[in-house]
């Protein structure tokens, strides 16, 4: 069970108009791609994704699941929307409501185990492992745990384990952490506990996994045990650690390996030509979309298919998503334009000093120029750090040919 319904608000104007597993990733591929991959490299062959938040976008790319293989007659991949009952009406107000309001999905397989999990985390895992290691541990749940650094740990739901794995405490979220070892938001149920336990504790208001129903299992006695997992996995939940993500897909020996044959990552793909580098181009250190032509200089960035980037342009540190057009002699340090932006010639993004930005200081933050999709800039105009720009700008929007370090331009009313 895959919870793709949330809307990201800490990715502030890239999840505007669409979920945050449907965000581009990596200059192909979309974040709910990962988790997907997964599932079927590891033999997971049913598969139902939860959906809320803007889902349109997020159910044309899965389609009926032919690029992970999950369009099957029997299982496959269903795309699980809120829906009328008779005698009630609502959306899903947490994890574990999301989950009980799907029970009739789920008894249907009538499964011996459940994997929950979330749709927005860039990382491979073989859950067969994960699996192995629940019914060997005779658990009834099992979680995945991760080590972070204790300072970022108060971010997470933390663990405390005795020798043997067995979690003894959990602590969602807490103030003073003191244990390092984070929920990684993966869990394996034993189906009848779980059944029990979200029917037991369906009135709690946005009923959550981590808040909740490891809780209550907890209390009455049900043995929880964690997987260590030892390899790469990024929360991809702020602008900063999404923009992380993706350049660390550029490095030399980069710590996500996209390129490995034996754990490929599948998703929808459009049919499209070739990229194209003119002679006078330079390209160093850097994903380029199929489609894209490139006629200035891209250093250490994605770049994602069917882009335009014009002459003497220079790309620095920066993601720039799908069928996006930089103009001439535009210069980008270290931003995240969306899709189908249109940035003007001689425009300067991403210059002078850092200031908090005026509206959302804890989402725009990062040193990061971050333009919504369908947005455009006008020519020869100048944007700061720690700036969101959305919508369809003009000359007029920018005193003296400058948006300054700190400044938001939301043009849609709605966004305000």
């Amino acid at each position: 069970m895959l919870l793709a319904g949330g809307q990201g608000s800490r990715l502030g104007v890239l999840t505007s108009r669409l979920a945050k597993p449907a965000v581009a990733f990596g200059g192909k591929y979309k974040i709910i791609d990962f988790p997907l991959s997964n599932c079927i490299n590891s033999g997971v062959d049913t598969v139902g994704v939860l959906t809320q938040y803007r889902p349109l976008r997020l159910n044309q790319h899965i389609g009926i699941g032919i690029p992970w293989d999950l369009d099957r007659s029997i299982g496959g991949v269903t795309v699980l929307p809120p829906y009328e009952k008779s005698d009630s009406s609502s959306w899903y107000t947490g994890t574990a409501n999301a989950i009980y309001q799907n029970l009739e999905y789920i008894d249907y397989y009538n499964p011996e185990y459940v994997l929950i999990l979330s749709g927005d985390h860039i990382y491979k895992m073989d859950y067969e492992v994960m699996l192995d290691f629940h019914k060997s541990s005779k658990a009834d749940i099992t979680l995945a745990t991760y080590q972070v650094p204790i300072e970022e740990a108060s971010r997470f739901g933390v663990v405390i384990t005795d020798d043997e794995g067995r979690i003894s405490e959990f602590e969602e979220k807490p103030e003073h952490p003191r244990s390092n070892k984070a929920s990684m938001g993966i869990y394996i149920f034993n189906w009848k506990l779980l059944k029990e336990a979200l029917t037991v504790m369906k009135d709690e208001p946005s009923c959550d996994f981590g808040k909740h129903i490891i809780p209550y299992c907890h209390k009455k006695g049900s043995k929880i045990c964690a997987y260590d997992y030892k390899g790469y996995w990024k929360d991809v939940g702020t602008l900063g650690s999404y923009w992380e993500a993706n350049m660390e897909l550029v490095d030399i020996i980069p710590e996500f390996n996209l390129y490995e044959e034996f754990w490929r990552i599948y998703t929808k793909s459009d049919s499209l030509p070739p990229q194209y580098i003119s002679d006078e181009a330079k390209v160093s250190k850097s994903i380029i979309g199929e489609g894209t032509e490139v006629f200035g200089d891209v250093e250490h960035s994605v770049i994602g298919s069917a882009v335009s980037i014009g002459k003497g342009a220079v790309i620095k540190d920066s993601i720039i998503m799908n069928g996006t057009v930089i103009g001439d002699g535009a210069v980008i340090e270290k931003s995240i334009i969306a899709e189908n932006c249109v940035i003007g010639k001689n425009v300067k993004l991403g210059v002078g000093e850092e200031a908090p930005n005026d509206i959302a200081p804890h989402i725009y933050a990062f040193g990061l120029a971050t333009i919504g999709e369908n947005s455009v800039i006008p020519d020869d105009v100048a944007v700061g750090k720690n700036t969101a720009i959305f919508g369809e700008t003009a000359l007029s929007d920018y005193p003296d040919g400058l948006l300054k370090s700190g400044s938001s331009l939301i043009k849609v009313g709605d966004l305000a």
